[in-house]
C-alpha cells in the first residue's frame, strides 16, 4: 500500500502536491477544527526541520565550494550583492510612493501593545549588530542560525582547507556536503503535509476576523510587494540579461515564493532556493555564497514593510512628510531592512528607527510594530516571498549576464532541469 501511494505520488509534481496540501489543510481547519491541534504538528515539524538542516547546510556547502574551487572558477559577488542593494532601495521608493498615493492611518490608541523586544535605537544600533554578528563563535552561529557568522567562518575554513590541498579531505567534504544536499531534499518532500499543517493552523486559529479593519493597509502593502516583484525585479533582471524576464521572474515566484510564503521565513526557505538554482544549472560556488547571504541583506519586502507603517505611523499622528524626508525615510527603511533577521516578522521591529526620522516616539513606533504583528498572517507571508524569491532571482540574473557578456547565454539556460 505504501508503495503504491509512493509511487502514485512520484508522478504527482510536488508544486502539486503542495497545492493538495493546501486546500486540504483549509478543508479540515473549516471542517473540522478540532483535528487543528494535531494537524498543525505537521507545520511545526516542518518549518522546524527546514530551520535545524540549513545552518549545516549553508556552512558544509560554502567551505565545499570554497576548498573545492579552481583558480579558472568564477564567484564575484559584486553583481549579486549590487542587485540586492538596488532592489532593496528601489523597494522603499515603491513603499513610499503607495503611502502617498493611498494614505493610511491606524487606530494606535487601541492596537496591540506588540512585542516585549527591545527595537533598535537607531541605524548605528543596526549595523553594529550586522557587524558584531560576523565574528560570532562558529558553533554558537551555527546553533543561533546567524547566516552571516556562518558565512565569514565557513569561507574562513573554506580558504585554509584549499590551501592544505589534501585530496582526501576535499572528497570527505564534498561527500558531507551531498550527505546534507540528500537529507534536505528529503525534508522538503515532505512539504505538502507541512503546508497542509501550516495553512490548518492559520486559518484555524487567526481567520480573517483579525484582518478586517486593517484591509486598507494590508492591501497599499501587498499591492506595494506585487509592484516590485512583477514590475521593479523584472526591469532590472532585463537592464542585465537583455532577455524577457518573465519566465525567470514567475518561476522562481512559483519554486521559491510558495513555500516561502507558508514558512514565513528566508532562513528556512535556504534549502529551497538552493535546489531551485542547482535545478537551474546555476554556478554552486555563486549560489552556495550568494543564497544565505541574500536571506540575511535581500530584504526588498522588509524594506517596504519599514517604509509603509511608518509612514501610516506619520499620517496617524498628523505628520507631514516631504520630499527630502522620504527620500531619508527610504535609505533608512534600506539599511534597516539589511539588519533585519530572517525570520517570520523580522523586519517588525526596525519600525521604530524608521518612525524615529519622523521624531515619533518609541511608545508610539511600538503600537505600529503591534499592528504589524497583527496583520501579519499576510503581510509577513508576502514579504518573505517576495525576499526569498527575488534571491534566486539576482543570483541566476547576476550569472546569466556573465554569460551574456562572453557570449555563451542560450535560451535554455532559463529553464528548469528535472531532478
Amino acid at each position: 500500500m505504501i508503495s503504491k501511494l509512493r509511487n502514485l505520488l512520484s508522478h504527482i509534481k510536488l508544486i502539486h502536491q503542495i497545492a493538495m496540501g493546501l486546500v486540504l489543510g483549509i478543508i479540515l481547519a473549516i471542517g473540522l477544527p478540532e483535528s487543528v491541534p494535531l494537524i498543525r504538528v505537521f507545520g511545526d515539524l516542518f518549518v522546524k526541520a527546514l530551520k535545524s538542516v540549513a545552518p549545516v547546510l549553508v556552512f558544509f556547502l560554502v567551505i565545499n565550494a570554497i576548498a573545492q574551487k579552481k583558480p579558472s572558477q568564477g564567484g564575484n559577488m559584486k553583481p549579486v550583492i549590487t542587485l540586492y542593494m538596488t532592489s532593496t532601495f528601489f523597494a522603499s521608493i515603491v513603499g513610499v510612493t503607495f503611502s502617498f498615493l493611498f494614505p493610511t492611518s491606524l487606530a494606535l490608541d487601541t492596537a496591540s501593545a506588540a512585542s516585549n523586544a527591545a527595537a533598535p535605537s537607531g541605524i548605528g544600533e543596526v549595523l553594529y549588530n550586522l557587524v558584531m554578528s560576523t565574528i560570532d563563535n562558529p558553533v554558537s552561529a551555527i546553533l543561533k542560525a546567524n547566516y552571516i557568522s556562518i558565512l565569514v567562518w565557513a569561507i574562513i575554513f573554506g580558504v585554509a582547507l584549499k590551501s592544505m590541498g589534501g585530496v582526501q579531505t576535499k572528497q570527505f567534504l564534498d561527500d558531507t556536503a551531498k550527505a546534507v544536499t540528500k537529507i534536505v531534499g528529503w525534508v522538503i518532500h515532505l512539504a505538502p503535509l507541512g503546508i497542509m499543517g501550516l495553512v490548518a493552523n492559520s486559518v484555524g486559529s487567526e481567520g480573517l476576523s483579525a484582518l478586517l479593519g486593517y484591509m486598507k493597509l494590508l492591501a497599499v502593502l501587498i499591492s506595494a510587494y506585487a509592484t516590485v516583484a512583477l514590475v521593479i525585479n523584472p526591469l532590472l533582471v532585463f537592464t542585465r540579461i537583455h532577455r524577457n524576464p518573465y519566465p525567470l521572474v514567475l518561476t522562481t515566484l512559483k519554486e521559491s515564493g510558495i513555500y516561502a510564503f507558508f514558512t514565513r521565513s528566508s532562513a528556512a526557505n535556504i534549502p529551497v532556493n538552493l535546489s531551485l538554482c542547482r535545478r537551474l544549472g546555476l554556478d554552486p560556488d555563486m549560489y552556495t555564497i550568494s543564497i544565505p547571504l541574500g536571506a540575511a541583506v535581500n530584504t526588498a519586502g522588509a524594506s517596504v514593510t519599514i517604509s509603509v507603517l511608518s509612514l501610516a505611523a506619520a499620517y496617524t499622528l498628523g505628520i507631514h512628510v516631504d520630499i527630502p524626508t522620504a527620500l531619508l525615510l527610504c535609505l533608512v527603511a534600506t539599511i534597516g531592512a539589511c539588519g533585519s533577521s530572517g525570520v517570520a516578522g523580522g523586519s517588525l521591529l526596525l519600525i521604530p528607527v524608521a518612525c524615529a526620522s519622523f521624531g515619533i516616539n518609541n511608545d508610539i513606533a511600538m503600537q505600529v510594530v503591534g499592528v504589524g504583528f497583527i496583520i501579519s498572517v499576510l503581510e509577513d507571508a508576502c514579504e518573505t516571498a517576495l525576499n526569498s524569491s527575488s534571491d534566486v532571482l539576482f543570483t541566476a540574473t547576476a550569472e546569466f549576464e556573465k554569460r551574456r557578456k562572453e557570449g555563451t547565454l542560450k535560451s535554455g539556460d532559463m529553464e528548469l532541469r528535472r531532478g
